[in-house]
């Protein structure tokens, strides 16, 4: 048996207590796995007093996370402040300076400065571990970096964020409002007070940003990645899609092209037979085309506490098995540069909600704009909003909500036709699309 590696962990949030509850729970099978006692010598975090429901006691505490690094009684240094700057890149910076391998949950420091920290990591000749910062305790990191090594990837499409998964289930199966949703799932804990980073989308970008580098071998661009969130989806979007046999999630997509790379995260209308239609609540999954294995499908937990420090315990054992790899797969020298493919290339069906003035020529008009750009219609759907008070006495040209089905188009050309729609007043309001993905 080998010498104990010794672990420092700074951020003791739910991860950083679960990592330590794990670590001691589990101490035998964890050191028979990896070959040699993995034991926590040191623990860093901001309030010494705060409960975290786990005995901290035993191990050096530092209320400056960079002092721990210094601590020769530390070979590894675990970061799960979190953020893309500030205490945690210092941290990280100065655990690769000093020459110890850093393991971390940080998608958002990974999508801003991955390839530089890797670079870092080279020139010292240690690793980065980050099974934790994509899906939870769902292992694509590994499935990509190793098991899939001996495939070329063409494409990932995958729910990369509970939260959003969470109200769009809700809102389908409840029948409740978007807000409604939301509200509860701050309630629960699930999102933040302020939201914005999980409900627009930029979670699942930072994310996808980091599955994109793996799979095709590129350099980290996640202000490439073309960004929708979910706040624009109402329940009338879900229950047309229902209707239509599809449901409404938040994708994470990324293909490689003939013109480049086309990463993108927006709402999406999926069949419901598929693996990730089915995939409800605060779950994640994770689908990879590989042209030797086909499609491969990962489903599991995407957050919470044992799920994420399930991924950083992975991290350790390769760390006490002396398992080293690129970050990224590749050499840093050998990532390309990311070459993006301009997400109005894209190709496919969709869905058009619009709120359509009631009045003659409205649909003749709306037609044309479509036939002028080539876009055929595969089904239209209006169910006509009952009237009342001066509505009812007369001909007013209320607004009717109508659903478009589109058969495979350019969404220059949609996006085109939508716009010169709402240009010659057919329509009260902004049209809602969404993609339709066949999977």
């Amino acid at each position: 048996m080998g010498k104990p590696l010794r672990l420092g962990i700074a951020g003791l949030g739910t991860v950083g207590a679960s990592v330590v509850r794990i670590v001691r729970s589990n101490l035998s099978t964890l050191t028979l796995r990896a070959g040699r006692p993995v034991t926590i010598t040191a623990v860093s975090a901001r309030d010494r007093k705060r409960d975290r429901g786990v005995d901290l006691g035993g191990f050096a505490w530092y209320d400056d996370p960079v002092a721990m690094v210094a601590d020769p009684n530390v070979d590894v240094v675990i970061e799960l402040i979190g953020g893309a700057s500030g205490a945690a890149e210092t941290l990280v910076r100065a655990a690769l300076a000093a020459g110890k391998p850093v393991i971390t949950a940080n998608k958002a420091l990974l999508a801003r400065h991955g390839v530089e920290l890797a670079r870092l990591a080279e020139a010292a000749g240690v690793g980065i571990g980050f099974e934790a910062a994509v899906a939870g305790g769902i292992p694509v990191i590994k499935t990509l970096k190793e098991s899939l090594a001996g495939n070329t990837v063409t494409g990932i499409v995958g729910i990369l964020n509970g939260t959003c998964n969470y109200i769009l289930t809700r809102m389908e199966k409840e029948q409740l409002s978007f807000a409604t949703c939301l509200a509860e799932a701050q309630r629960l804990g699930y999102a933040e007070a302020d939201p914005t980073f999980d409900v627009g989308g930029f979670d699942t970008a930072h994310k996808l940003a980091i599955l994109t580098s793996l799979a095709f071998g590129t350099e980290i661009d996640a202000d490439a990645i073309y960004v929708e969130g979910i706040t624009s989806i109402s329940l009338d979007d879900i229950k047309a899609a229902d209707e239509l046999g599809y449901r409404i999630k938040l994708l994470g997509v990324a293909r490689r092209t003939d013109t480049g790379i086309e990463a993108r995260v927006n709402p999406a209308m999926v069949p419901k037979k598929s693996v990730v239609a089915q995939t409800s609540g605060v779950l994640n999954a994770v689908a990879f085309d590989g042209d030797a294995l086909g499609e491969v499908v990962l489903v599991g937990p995407g957050a919470g506490g044992n799920a994420t420090a399930s991924s950083v315990i992975a991290d350790i054992v390769d760390q006490a098995r002396g398992h080293l790899t690129p970050v990224f797969g590749l050499p840093v020298v050998e990532l390309m540069p990311y070459q993006k493919a301009e997400i109005q290339a894209h190709k496919g069906g969709y869905y058009v909600r619009l709120s359509v003035y009631d009045r003659p020529g409205a649909f003749a008009g709306i037609a044309k704009s479509m036939a002028d750009r080539d876009i055929s219609l595969e089904s239209i759907v209006q169910h006509r909003r009952a009237l009342d008070g001066e509505e009812a006495l007369g001909h007013t040209g209320a607004p009717q909500p109508v659903v478009l089905i589109t058969y495979a188009t350019r969404e220059t050309e949609i996006r085109a036709a939508l716009d010169a729609i709402e240009a010659a007043g057919h329509i009260a309001e902004k049209p809602t699309l969404i993609r339709i993905e066949s999977l």
